[in-house]
């Protein structure tokens, strides 16, 4: 990254708006592919460059900015210190519903005739997770209509 490039970066983490912040971060296909494959249980650079087929520079700058950016830590594998694992972090894991999200978006307006490639399960009640955002005062969904915006 250039300077010029790296300054518009920074620019733009500082715009008081948290979307725009957050795909500085996040708005990469390659960045939630990465993050999809650790909520799955991946956790090798190795496993992430077979499973996606992403070429290595990519993958290793993608990453680095996660890693930067406190989504991801790096920590030495307990059966052998020379690989690294990638361990989602508290900020990552909140990263998560932003992914059932986009599940859910897919799976409704880009599935083919045999319906969502994978099925979701909620392990605590064990029935099939279709994700919804609920308002967390009241409790019921939450549509575009239902929400008002006002600048701090």
């Amino acid at each position: 990254m250039n300077d010029t490039a790296a300054n518009d970066a920074a620019s733009r983490l500082e715009l008081p708006c948290s979307v725009a912040r957050s795909l500085e971060i996040l708005g990469d296909r390659w960045v939630f592919l990465i993050l999809r494959e650790v909520f799955f249980g991946e956790h090798y650079y190795d496993r992430f460059r077979s499973n996606l087929g992403i070429a290595t520079n990519i993958l290793s700058k993608r990453l680095k900015s996660l890693v930067d950016n406190g989504v991801l830590e790096k920590q030495p594998d307990e059966a052998d210190a020379r690989r690294i694992r990638y361990k989602l972090t508290a900020k990552g894991l909140d990263v998560y519903s932003v992914t059932l999200a986009l599940i859910g978006w897919g799976d409704k307006w880009l599935s083919d005739e045999n319906g969502p490639p994978l099925k979701l399960h909620h392990k605590t009640c064990g029935h099939r997770l279709q994700p919804q955002m609920c308002c967390r005062s009241c409790g019921k969904a939450v549509r575009a209509k239902d929400v008002s915006y006002a600048r701090k």
